[in-house]
């Protein structure tokens, strides 16, 4: 890298019900490094008294930002930056009502195609793909400006980073430092709102899901491309917050937002032995957040949310609360491929990990029975279990690194 084409950028949203707080942390990282997570939520949670297990924490995977060292003077800034951002947004609170909208991105495309019985690096519009843009506005009733925006797109941010060798102007990688398209995005929508909004990105399931730039196997990037896809994000986000607050969506909104939480560090099969996952569900509202700690392939966030159906509207977030590479499904290992070949995971932790986000969905959701059984057994059991939960995340944030 010889410079600094935009900033990179780290937001924090802080969460209060009443009863429960939580907070969302974003950064334009390639990964949210297991170390990061860690000290981040230790800084959090002793600067605003958020449990450490009610903070989720992402990045964008964002390939042109930089790595993150815990020891490192950068690292040690970006820790205390975000934690003295979460204190600032906790003595700011203000109580607010959620909007939601969809709307779509033109520039994404799967990078899989199956040739000859073997999948190969190959842009494919016949593939899998999740072109939606899920956008929360967050409204104090004041003004039509909101005071947050959270959006949910699905495409890698490496347009600058590579291409095929051949590819002027930067066959070797862009030499600057972004924020790629979801930093050209939340700039497009805080300026479209006078910087009187604050945006926030997160990622979905894009393992599998990059830009759409022609090419051997696809060319290199310039800055007409960053553009091109910052300002197609940025465009769809600000048409759903537009529809978001006209009359009859107003009518839509709930008028009180539960926040329901439920983490569990489980054990995979790998392929050299078993690997440990986080997973979360976060659930404010009707809102269902479930996360997941690597790179998980677009289909995966279609099978969970069919799960979901219609009992919550889901968001399914990769790149959350620790990194473990590939999330690849079942089915892709058969045929190979970049994904599957990359992934230390065996083929069967598809089957767990869809299982037990499902798990920790009925548990935040709450319509299962045992989740709100008034009976004095079910209460207790409940009980001890969040205080275990909450304990168990203390404990581990207390641990030397």
């Amino acid at each position: 890298m010889t410079g600094v084409r935009d900033p990179l950028r780290a937001g924090v949203l802080v969460l209060d019900d009443g009863e429960t707080k939580a907070a969302i942390v974003t950064t334009d990282l390639i990964n949210a490094y297991d170390d990061m997570v860690k000290l981040v939520r230790e800084k959090i949670e002793k600067e605003t008294g958020i449990p450490a297990a009610n903070i989720m924490v992402t990045a964008s995977h964002n390939h042109s930002g930089s790595n993150f060292e815990a020891l490192s003077k950068y690292g040690r800034e970006l820790v205390h930056k975000i934690g003295m951002a979460a204190k600032e947004a906790s003595g700011k609170m203000k109580t607010v009502t959620i909007g939601y909208g969809e709307d779509r991105i033109g520039f994404g495309i799967n990078r899989r195609k199956v040739i000859d019985g073997r999948a190969v690096v190959n842009l494919n519009p016949d593939g899998p793909n999740d072109p939606r843009v899920k956008v929360l506005r967050f409204d104090d009733g004041e003004s039509l400006t909101p005071l947050a925006v959270l959006m949910h797109a699905v495409c890698h941010p490496c347009f600058f980073t590579w291409g095929d060798k051949g590819t002027h102007p930067y066959p070797n990688g862009y030499p600057k430092i972004t924020a790629d398209f979801p930093g050209d995005a939340q700039t497009f929508v805080e300026t479209v709102y006078d910087d009187k909004t604050s945006a926030l990105f997160l990622q979905g399931c894009a393992g599998d899901i990059r830009p759409n730039l022609p090419g051997y196997p696809y060319r290199c990037a310039d800055e007409a491309d960053i553009q091109w896809a910052g300002r197609d994000l940025g465009c769809a986000v600000t048409r759903a917050l537009a529809l978001g607050v006209t009359r009859e969506k107003l009518k839509e909104r709930e008028t009180f937002y539960p926040i329901r939480i439920a983490n569990e560090v489980i054990e995979l099969p790998g392929k050299d032995g078993p690997v440990n996952a986080e997973l979360m569900a976060m659930k404010v509202g009707p809102f269902l957040f479930l996360t997941m700690p690597g790179e998980p392939m677009v289909e995966y966030g279609f099978k969970l949310e069919k799960a979901i159906a219609d009992r919550a509207i889901p968001i399914i977030v990769g790149y959350a609360n620790g990194r473990i590479g590939y999330i690849a499904t079942k089915d892709s290992y058969e045929v190979g491929g970049y994904e599957p070949e990359m992934s230390p995971l065996s083929p069967e932790a598809e089957a767990i990990i869809l299982a037990e986000l499902g798990r920790l969905a009925d548990k935040v959701v709450g319509d299962v029975f045992k989740s709100f059984s008034k009976h004095e057994k079910d209460v207790v059991k409940r009980d001890t279990e969040e205080k275990a939960r909450l304990e168990k995340a203390e404990n581990a944030e207390s641990k030397p690194n």
